[in-house]
C-alpha cells in the first residue's frame, strides 16, 4: 500500500515538474499542437523500457534483420489485455517498415526472432502462425534474455538503471523468485523420480 502511494506521489511530482519545464522552455505553444493521452484519441500505454527492449532485440537479430521495430508496431496496436489479433499480416508488415513482394515473409522472420527472444508468445489462427500474439512484459523478457546470455553487460546495466528509476525493479525480483521456485520444484521432481539406491 505504501509503495503504491509513493509511486503515485512520484508520478505526480514528475508530471508537475514536466509541466513547469514546458511552461519555462516552450511558453505559448498552443495545446492543439501537442499530444496528450487523456485528451487525444488513439493512444496506447507502453512500458518505459520498450526502447531498451528494442535495442536488446536488434542486437540479437541476424545482421541486417533487426526486429525491434516489429516489436514496437505490435505494442502500438496493443489493447490492455496484451493480446494482439493479427487478421491481416500485410498491415503489420507495412507498419513494421517492410515493403515489396516479400514484405510478409520478412515480417514473419522478425516475428520468429521476437518469439525466440521471449518478447511474444504466439498461437496460429485464420491468418497463419501469428494470428494470436501475446505481448510479454519486456522487463521480464530482458531478464529472461540476460539469464540466457543474450544481453550485453552495458545494455543490461542501462536497463537495470532505468527499471530502478521508474520503480519497476520489483518485477525483476519477482520473476527471479518465480524462476528459483520453478527450479527447486523441478529438482525435487527429478530427485523423487530417480531410482533409489538399494
Amino acid at each position: 500500500m505504501a509503495n503504491g502511494r509513493q509511486s503515485t506521489v512520484k508520478r505526480m511530482k514528475m508530471a508537475e515538474r514536466s509541466q513547469q519545464q514546458k511552461d519555462l522552455h516552450f511558453p505559448g505553444i498552443d495545446p492543439a499542437f501537442l499530444w496528450h493521452r487523456k485528451t487525444n484519441d488513439g493512444y496506447i500505454t507502453i512500458p518505459r523500457t520498450l526502447p531498451i527492449a528494442m535495442q536488446a532485440v536488434d542486437m540479437q537479430s541476424t545482421k541486417g534483420q533487426p526486429a525491434g521495430h516489429a516489436l514496437f508496431s505490435l505494442w502500438a496496436r496493443s489493447p490492455d489485455n496484451s493480446v494482439v489479433i493479427i487478421e491481416n499480416p500485410a498491415t503489420f508488415a507495412a507498419e513494421a517498415g517492410f515493403t515489396g513482394e516479400r514484405a510478409v515473409d520478412t515480417w514473419r522472420k522478425r516475428m520468429k526472432i521476437l518469439r525466440d527472444l521471449w518478447m511474444i508468445q504466439t498461437k496460429s489462427g485464420a491468418s497463419g502462425e501469428f494470428h494470436y500474439v501475446l505481448l510479454m512484459n519486456p522487463n521480464v523478457s530482458i531478464e529472461w534474455m540476460r539469464s540466457h546470455g543474450k544481453v550485453q553487460d552495458g545494455l543490461y546495466g542501462r536497463f537495470i538503471d532505468r527499471v530502478m528509476e521508474i520503480g519497476a525493479y520489483g518485477e525483476i525480483e519477482a520473476v527471479r523468485q518465480f524462476w528459483a521456485l520453478q527450479q527447486a520444484a523441478a529438482a525435487q521432481q527429478a530427485a523423487a523420480a530417480a531410482p533409489q539406491a538399494v
